[in-house]
């Protein structure tokens, strides 16, 4: 067997995870557009050909690495609405993880320049915690949390929307005291609000 056709080992096991951090410490600082292989692979003290054995491309190991810190994608159970969305948005990978929210800003630019990396992040990333926030909410509707007339497509992802809207543009870090508050003053009236048409009054026969 010639050299050529030695098969080259798989970068696995505890060096994947070491490399995977050193990915995510380089986003955190740097931001996706200069991250470079090369950068990654002096932190994480490897070559940049043991980077290229498992990954293809940048925003291949960039995916992975952002997958490995996601924190769990099973939605919580708790028996409360509001139990639950604090859970889901508080503990590790939510949006008051200061490491995962530094992470999700730094793939922001990524995400509305390159195509090939947009589709693998909303699939893999995104998808699975959409699912799980919107598990959630069907629960508390069956439980009579939430009325039938609420549009859950629309208030699953209130309450992420609103922290994001608040960190990345207004500079306001989230706390739990601030998702407890967004939770408590808009999530769970908007589940109880009732749709009405109002009709406007004829001032002729008001």
């Amino acid at each position: 067997m010639t050299p050529e056709t030695h098969p080259r080992p798989r970068v696995e096991g505890e060096r994947e995870q070491e490399i995977l951090h050193a990915t995510l410490d380089v986003l955190a600082e740097v931001g996706y557009d200069r991250l470079t292989m090369d950068a990654v692979a002096a932190a994480a003290k490897a070559s940049k050909a043991t980077l290229y054995r498992r990954w293809s491309s940048k925003s291949a190991l960039v995916i992975d690495a952002v997958l490995a810190q996601k924190g769990p994608t099973t939605a919580p159970d708790t028996g409360s609405l509001r139990e639950d969305l604090l859970q889901m948005h508080c503990g590790a990978g939510g949006v008051t993880d200061e490491r995962a929210m530094s992470v999700l800003a730094s793939v922001i630019t990524a995400v509305n320049i390159d195509p090939e990396f947009a589709t693998a992040f909303r699939r893999d990333f995104i998808g699975p915690k959409v699912a799980a926030g919107r598990a959630v909410f069907e629960r508390a509707r069956e439980r009579g949390e939430i009325g039938d007339d609420v549009d859950l497509d629309l208030i699953a992802p209130a309450l992420a929307g609103m922290v994001l809207h608040r960190t990345h543009l207004l500079g306001e870090p989230p706390s739990k005291a601030t998702i407890a508050a967004l939770i408590d003053q808009v999530v769970l009236p908007a589940c109880h609000a009732t749709h009405t048409s109002a009709q406007p009054q004829d001032k002729d026969h008001a």
